[in-house]
C-alpha cells in the first residue's frame, strides 16, 4: 500500500498528515506550559507567558490572515491534512480561545500572586492609597492628558484607521440631548508613553497600567457627557502580504509600501476586554467588520508580550532562574587572531552555551586587518546596535570590497533591514537587497585575505542569524574553516546569487530551491536500501519544522524499510510517528527550555560512517522551494562526534521534552527506570563551563620563588 493509500486510510485522525496550524498551536501550548510550571519562579514563568502572546501575534498576522485570504478569495482546495481553510479557521479559533483562557488562568491566579510576595505588584485604581491616587492623576494632568485626543465614532460612518496591535480605549457616552442611541469614541493608548507606570510605595516595584489610569479619567475628556462604560480593545491586522516582485520597480520602495499596507489590512482578531459591555462589543464588532469567532474576550491585561519588560526586571534575581552565560571558547582565546585560531583546524561552536564572541572577532578584525581584500555577508535579521553591520561600514569606509546582501523581505524586519541598508550604501558597500523571487536565508560570511602564502578564504556558516542578542537567547551551530573546498563554495554561491548565474553544482555545499531536498531524499533513501539489504540504518534530524510533504512521505518509506529515524522538531510538525504500518519505526520529540531550540542538525548512519549536516534550513516547502538556504556537510572527526554529542544528549531529555502522539497530541517526558533525569540544555552549559574553567586552570601562571644566586647553587 503505498503513502498516498495510507493518507485516505486514514490511521489515526484521517490521513498521514497533521495539520500545520493546529501543529503550531500545540507547541505554542508546550510554551505555556512552563509558564503554567510551578516549579519554575514567577518571572520566568511570566516571560514564557509572554512568549505565548506575542508568538499568537504574529500567528493571526500571518498563518490566520492568509487563510482568511484564501477563504475571501473561494480557494477551498483541502491541505495535506485534509482540512479547507474555513474548516481550519474553525479550528484556530477554538484551540486559541482556550490559549487565551489558559493564559490569563496562569497569569492572575498564580504568576501574579506569587510576584506580589516577591515585591512586584500590579493595582487597579481601587486599590491605590490615597498619595498613589493622587500621583497618579498628576500623570495624567502632565504627561497623558496633552498627548491624547479621543474621536467621536458614529455607527455606519467610516471608522478610524487604528495602528495594529495598539491598545485602544472605546468609551460609550450618554445620548444627546433628544435622541436615544449612546454615542461612541476611542482613545488611543500613546504607544509613545510607558504603559507600565510605577507607583510609590514602601518597597519593591508597584505599578499601574496606562490604560487604567485613561479609563479612571475618561470623563474629563468628555466634559459634560456621562460616561457610560469604557473598554480596551486590540485590532490585529493581516500582515500576510508581499511584493509583487514581477512587476517593475524599486524593491526598496516596495517594500517600504508594504510596511504601510500592514497598517491599513483587514483586522483578523478583536481583543476586548471580557467586562466590556454588549453594547460595546457588538458596536466594535460591526464598526471592525470581523465575524463573531475572531473576537477573543480577554479576562486581564490585553498585549501580554509587553510583560517581557517586567519579566527583565533588575534587582529581582529570587524570582528569577539562575542565569546562565556563554563560555568562552578555549580554542578561540582572546589573545589569539581568529584567522590563526581558524587556519589550526576547523570551529564548530554551539550557541548560546559556547560565546558567539568569536564570530563577532572574525568580522571585527577583517573589517581592521590590512591583509583582508573582501568580505561578503548575507544579513537576515540583524540586531538595532549591529556590531556586525558596524563592522562592515568600517571596513567599506576603509577601501574593502564589502558585498551585504540585505534581505528586505524578512517578515517584521523589513524596517530595521531597509535602514541598515541605506547605511551601508552609504559607507561604499555593495548592498544586494535579496532574490527576486526568493527570500535569502541562508547565514553565511566569508573573508578574503591576502597571506604570504596566497589568497586565503575564511568562512562562516550557521544555522542562526549574525544577531548577537538572539545568539545569547538561541541554540545555534557556527561552523568556521578556511578548507578550499568549502571557500570555494562560498565565492561560487555569492557570485551566483549576486549576478544572473543560475544555482550550480557545488564541491561540498547543497543549497535550496534546487539542491537540498533531492539530496535530503537521496541520503533518506539510501538508508531505506541499506536496511533492505539487512543492515543498520538509521536517520536523526534537529529541526525547527517539519512539514514537507515529499520529505514526510520518504521518512515514511524508510520506516516501512526498517530505518530507526529519530526526529528533534521544536515546532511545527506535520509527520505522524508511531502509526503501524506507517510510521511505527519513527519517534518525535520536542524540547521546550530557556533557550529556543534553533539549530538544524542531520546525520544519516551511512553504513557506520555517518554523513552529518548543519543547515539554515527546515524541512517546509517555504524553506526548500521559496528560499536561499544551505545545507553544509560537517566532516571533520571532532565536528563531526561533536554535533552526534548534541543529537544524542537532546533525544536523552527527560526533563524538558515532549513526545508527539500519533493523533497530533504531545505527552511529556518523565525520568524513569529506563531513563534517568537529563536535562538538555543544562547538559550542554555545564560542559562549556567545564571545559572554559580547565582551560582557565591550564593558563594558571606557575610561581617560582626567587632564590640568591648562592643558593640557587647548592641546590
Amino acid at each position: 500500500m503505498s503513502v498516498h493509500d495510507k493518507k485516505k486510510r486514514g490511521k489515526p485522525g484521517g490521513t498521514a498528515f497533521l495539520n500545520r496550524e493546529l501543529s503550531w498551536i500545540a507547541f505554542n501550548f508546550r510554551v505555556l506550559e512552563q509558564a503554567e510550571d510551578a516549579s519554575l519562579p514567577p518571572l520566568e514563568r511570566l516571560k514564557f507567558a509572554a512568549i505565548t502572546a506575542s508568538n499568537a501575534d504574529e500567528f493571526f498576522m500571518v498563518r490566520v490572515g492568509g487563510l482568511k485570504l484564501l477563504q475571501r478569495q473561494g480557494e477551498e482546495h483541502p491541505d495535506p491534512a485534509g482540512l479547507t481553510p474555513t474548516e481550519q479557521l474553525a479550528k484556530i479559533s477554538a484551540r486559541m480561545h482556550e490559549l487565551v483562557e489558559r493564559q490569563h488562568a496562569a497569569l492572575s491566579k498564580e504568576i501574579e500572586p506569587l510576584l506580589r510576595k516577591g515585591g512586584i505588584r500590579r493595582l487597579r485604581m481601587e486599590e491605590l492609597s490615597p498619595a498613589q491616587w493622587r500621583h497618579v492623576e498628576a500623570i495624567f494632568d502632565d504627561a497623558v492628558y496633552p498627548v491624547i485626543s479621543p474621536v467621536a465614532v458614529t455607527p455606519g460612518e467610516e471608522f478610524p484607521l487604528l495602528a495594529g496591535l495598539a491598545i485602544t480605549l472605546h468609551v460609550r457616552l450618554e445620548a444627546a440631548p433628544g435622541e436615544t442611541d449612546a454615542r461612541h469614541a476611542l482613545v488611543a493608548v500613546p504607544r509613545g508613553l510607558p504603559r507600565f507606570i510605577a507607583l510609590p510605595g514602601e518597597s519593591g516595584f508597584t505599578y499601574i497600567l496606562l490604560e487604567e489610569i485613561i479609563r479612571a479619567f475618561a470623563d474629563r475628556l468628555f466634559p459634560g457627557v456621562k460616561v457610560l462604560d469604557c473598554a480596551a480593545f486590540r485590532i490585529t491586522r493581516n500582515a500576510d502580504m508581499g511584493v509583487r516582485e514581477d512587476l517593475a520597480g524599486d524593491l526598496l520602495d516596495q517594500m517600504r509600501e508594504v510596511l504601510t499596507e500592514r497598517q491599513e489590512s483587514d483586522g483578523v482578531r478583536l481583543e476586548i476586554e471580557k467586562g466590556a459591555s454588549p453594547e460595546a462589543r457588538a458596536f466594535l464588532r460591526e464598526a471592525l467588520r470581523v465575524d463573531e469567532a475572531d473576537i477573543y474576550p480577554v479576562p486581564g491585561p490585553l498585549d501580554l508580550a509587553a510583560f517581557f519588560r517586567l519579566a527583565n526586571l533588575s534587582g529581582y534575581d529570587a524570582l528569577k532562574i539562575e542565569a546562565w552565560s556563554p563560555q568562552a571558547v578555549p580554542e578561540a582565546s582572546a589573545a589569539d587572531s581568529m584567522f590563526e585560531v581558524i587556519k589550526r583546524g576547523n570551529r564548530l561552536l554551539f550557541h548560546p552555551y559556547e560565546s558567539y564572541d568569536p564570530v563577532l572577532r572574525l568580522v571585527q578584525e577583517a573589517a581592521d586587518d590590512p591583509g583582508v581584500l573582501a568580505i561578503k555577508q548575507v544579513l537576515y535579521r540583524v540586531s538595532d546596535n549591529s556590531p556586525v553591520v558596524a563592522a562592515l561600514m568600517r571596513a567599506a569606509e576603509r577601501g574593502k570590497h564589502v558585498t551585504a546582501l540585505i534581505e528586505l523581505k524578512a517578515r517584521f524586519d523589513e524596517a530595521r533591514n531597509i535602514d541598515w541598508a541605506d547605511a551601508l550604501a552609504r559607507a561604499g558597500a555593495q548592498v544586494i537587497y535579496g532574490v527576486k523571487g526568493y527570500k535569502t536565508h541562508a547565514k553565511i560570511c566569508v573573508v578574503v585575505r591576502r597571506e604570504p602564502a596566497g589568497v586565503v578564504r575564511y568562512v562562516h556558516y550557521g544555522t542562526g542569524n549574525y544577531n548577537e542578542k538572539s545568539a545569547r537567547l538561541y541554540s545555534d551551530v557556527s561552523f568556521m574553516t578556511c578548507e578550499e573546498d568549502y571557500g570555494a563554495d562560498a565565492s561560487v554561491f555569492f557570485n551566483t546569487i549576486t549576478g544572473y548565474s543560475q544555482l550550480v553544482k557545488f564541491r561540498k555545499l547543497e543549497a535550496a530551491p534546487l539542491g537540498i531536498r533531492p539530496r535530503l531524499l537521496e541520503l533518506i533513501e539510501a538508508e531505506a536500501e541499506r536496511s533492505r539489504q539487512g543492515e543498520t540504518a538509521a536517520i536523526e534530524a534537529k529541526m525547527n519544522s517539519l512539514a514537507d510533504p515529499e520529505l514526510i512521505e520518504a521518512l515514511y518509506r524508510a520506516s516501512q524499510a526498517g530505518v530507526k529515524i529519530r526526529l528533534n522538531v521544536r515546532g511545527i510538525c506535520c509527520l505522524r510517528p508511531g502509526v503501524k504500518g506507517l510510521s511505527e519505526n519513527i519517534r518525535v520529540i520536542s524540547i521546550v527550555d530557556r533557550y529556543l531550540e534553533h539549530a538544524r542538525i542531520f546525520k544519516f548512519h551511512n553504513g557506520g560512517d555517518p554523513k552529518l549536516y548543519i543547515a539554515s534550513a527546515d524541512w517546509m516547502p517555504r524553506n526548500l522551494d521559496r528560499r536561499i538556504e544551505l545545507m553544509i556537510p560537517v566532516e571533520d572527526r571532532e565536528g563531526a562526534e561533536k554535533l552526534s554529542q548534541i543529537l544524542k544528549i537532546c533525544f536523552g531529555d527527560t526533563k524538558q521534552s515532549w513526545r508527539l502522539l500519533p493523533g497530533g497530541a504531545y505527552e511529556r517526558r518523565r525520568p524513569d527506570s529506563r531513563h534517568g533525569a537529563l536535562r538538555a540544555q543544562a547538559v550542554f552549559q555545564r560542559h562549556a563551563e567545564a571545559l572554559a574553567a580547565a582551560a582557565v586552570q591550564q593558563q594558571a601562571p606557575v610561581f617560582e620563588p626567587q632564590r640568591p644566586a648562592e643558593a640557587k647553587k647548592k641546590g
